[in-house]
């Protein structure tokens, strides 16, 4: 069994590469940084490409390369997690930069999406799931985040057509060959992300003071919890029978 992690370097995604290491699994990470602390720990069970994933012709030439394809190998099961993404830029129309808008668009979008395409031709006689991390925002609309919940809302509504283009693997026996996806709303995790929201100004983001509030009442989960509850769900033999889903609905959280 195999998995690719983007943006493993920190916060939640750091933790879903530690889970799946712990567990037996390989782990490809994708990020603009590397890893030295889950490389230590884990030694060759992890793998790291640095990658700016908003640069989509850099990460095209990359996934041309046969490295995808040769850390994929023979494994009979394969996992995609898209992790990574901004939240930038945060504000009304009149306050955010075109190049940020492109960018996050890049990041948040693109990559997910080209990701999945090419680790599903790489997979091709594997069990290959695809987990896009979500969020509420995807079907919340929220004051300043007009860019987030849109790419969010994108990887939703990619995650339900691309379960129409496979629709006998959802119904599949665990390990059967085939393409499953989901895209998850983990719930509200402390991580950096959420410490830049807390610092966003209020007159760009007025709801700030409800994850100020989130804070104070101790109600975000850690990486860790989400990741172990994340990880439960994509190796369940159910996974994918529900294209958008949320954990904190499933109780694995």
């Amino acid at each position: 069994m195999s998995a690719i992690v983007s943006g493993h370097t920190q916060g939640l995604g750091a933790a879903l590469a530690a889970e799946l290491m712990m567990r037996g699994i390989a782990v490809l990470g994708l990020a603009r940084g590397t890893a030295p602390q889950l490389a230590a720990r884990f030694g060759p069970l992890l793998r790291e490409h640095q990658a700016d994933l908003s640069d989509s012709a850099a990460l095209a030439a990359w996934l041309a390369t046969p490295a995808l394809r040769d850390f994929v190998g023979a494994s009979t099961q394969v996992l995609l997690i898209n992790n990574a993404g901004t939240v930038e830029p945060v504000g009304a129309l009149h306050d955010q930069d075109p190049l940020a808008v492109a960018q996050a668009v890049a990041l948040n979008v693109a990559a997910p999406m080209m990701l999945a395409a090419a680790v599903a031709t790489a997979a091709r006689q594997a069990d290959c799931r695809i987990l896009h991390v979500s969020s509420g925002a995807a079907c919340n609309a929220y004051t300043g985040w007009s860019v987030y919940g849109g790419t969010k809302a994108a990887l939703d509504q990619h995650a339900r057509a691309v379960a129409l283009d496979y629709p006998l693997a959802p119904q599949a026996g665990d390990g059967a060959a085939g393409v499953r996806i989901c895209s998850l709303a983990p719930g509200v995790i402390d991580t950096a992300m959420q410490a830049r929201i807390r610092a966003t100004p209020e007159s760009r983001f007025p709801q700030r003071e409800r994850f100020l509030a989130l804070q104070r009442d101790g109600a975000l989960s850690s990486p860790e919890q989400c990741a172990a509850g994340v990880v439960d769900y994509l190796l369940a033999t159910g996974f994918g029978r529900d294209a958008v889903d949320d954990l904190r609905a499933t109780g694995r959280r």
